[in-house]
C-alpha cells in the first residue's frame, strides 16, 4: 500500500454541451496499490456532510487491498461549488463523469450518509458498467411515510452529536473550542450542504424509483443508535434496492465507521469477499 497522496482532477462534464455546465477541479486524495496483480478493484469514497474526515478511515482500510479515491465534494473544505451544482443528482452525475475521466470501470462506490446518497445516485444512473458494487451507510435521499429524518439544520452542535451518535459525550465538540478558522470552514461545509440538500430536504423525489434499477452487488449498513434517519428508515431504503444486504452495527449512531470501526469494517469486507470471490 502507498502513502496517500494527494492530487485533483478536471472532470468535463459529459452533460455540460446543453447548459452551462464547465469544467471543475475536483481534490482527491488517493491511496492503495496502484498496480500490477496485487492492484485490485478501485474504490471511490464519498463522505457525507462532516467532510472527508468523516470516511478517511473507510478509505485507509480499503486502502489495503484497494486502490482508492476520496474526493472532496465541491464546497467542501474551502473548495469551489459552482452554482450548476445544486443537488445530489449532479454531484452524482460528476462523480460518474470523473469515473469516466480516469477510464475506469467496475468500481466500489463506498458512500456515508450524503455520499452514500450520491453512490447510490450514481449506481443508479450508471449503464455502462462504471459500477461494480455498491455500500452505503446510515444514507439519506428518500421520504419514508411514518419514519420522518430529523432536520439536522435546526440542531445546534449539542444536538448533532446527541442524534448522530451513540455515544455523544465521546465526539461532541464545544464550538467555544475550534479556532476562528475551524468554525468558519464548519459554517461554510454546513452551507454547501444545504446547496445540496436542503431543498428538497435530504431526499431525490425521483430517488425511490430509481434503487429497483440497480443491478450491482449492494449493502446498506446501519447504526443502531442513529438519530438522523433510524434504522427502520434504513430497511426501506435497503428494501428499494434489489438483493441488497441490510445489516445493522450495534452501539453506533450516524457514523458507525467512527464509533464501532473495527465491526463496520468486517462487515464490509464480508459483503466484499463474497461479491469479489469471482472478479
Amino acid at each position: 500500500m502507498t502513502s496517500p497522496t494527494s492530487r485533483t482532477v478536471t472532470v468535463r462534464p459529459a452533460s455540460g454541451a446543453a447548459d452551462s455546465r464547465t469544467d471543475l477541479a475536483i481534490a482527491l486524495q488517493e491511496s492503495g496499490p496502484q498496480s500490477g496483480p496485487q492492484s485490485g478493484r478501485t474504490a471511490l469514497v464519498l463522505h457525507g456532510g462532516g467532510g472527508p474526515g468523516t470516511v478517511a478511515n473507510i478509505a485507509a482500510h480499503l486502502a489495503q487491498t484497494h486502490r482508492t479515491l476520496l474526493p472532496t465534494h465541491p464546497g467542501w473544505n474551502g473548495t469551489e461549488r459552482p452554482e450548476w451544482l445544486a443537488n445530489v443528482a449532479t454531484l452524482a452525475e460528476l462523480y460518474l463523469d470523473l469515473l469516466r475521466a480516469e477510464g475506469l470501470r467496475d468500481v466500489l462506490l463506498v458512500g456515508s450518509s450524503l455520499g452514500g446518497w450520491a453512490a447510490a445516485e450514481m449506481a443508479a444512473r450508471d449503464t455502462e458498467g462504471l459500477v461494480g458494487a455498491l455500500v452505503v451507510v446510515d444514507t439519506v435521499g428518500i421520504v419514508v411515510a411514518g419514519l420522518p429524518m430529523t432536520d439536522f439544520f435546526a440542531l445546534d452542535a449539542r444536538g448533532v452529536a446527541e442524534h448522530s451518535f451513540h455515544d455523544p459525550e465521546r465526539f461532541y465538540v464545544d464550538p467555544a473550542s475550534l479556532s476562528d478558522a475551524e468554525r468558519a470552514g464548519r459554517v461554510a461545509n454546513m452551507a454547501a450542504l444545504r446547496a445540496l440538500a436542503g431543498d428538497p430536504y435530504m431526499h431525490d423525489p425521483d430517488l425511490p424509483g430509481q434503487l429497483a434499477s440497480i443491478k450491482v452487488p449492494s449493502q446498506v449498513l446501519w447504526g443502531e443508535s442513529d438519530r438522523i434517519a433510524t434504522p427502520e428508515y434504513g430497511r426501506v431504503f435497503a428494501g428499494l434496492i434489489p438483493g441488497s444486504r441490510f445489516q445493522v452495527i450495534e452501539r453506533a449512531g450516524h457514523l458507525p465507521q467512527l464509533e464501532q470501526p473495527a465491526v463496520t469494517f468486517a462487515a464490509i469486507d464480508a459483503f466484499l469477499a463474497e461479491t469479489e470471490s469471482g472478479s
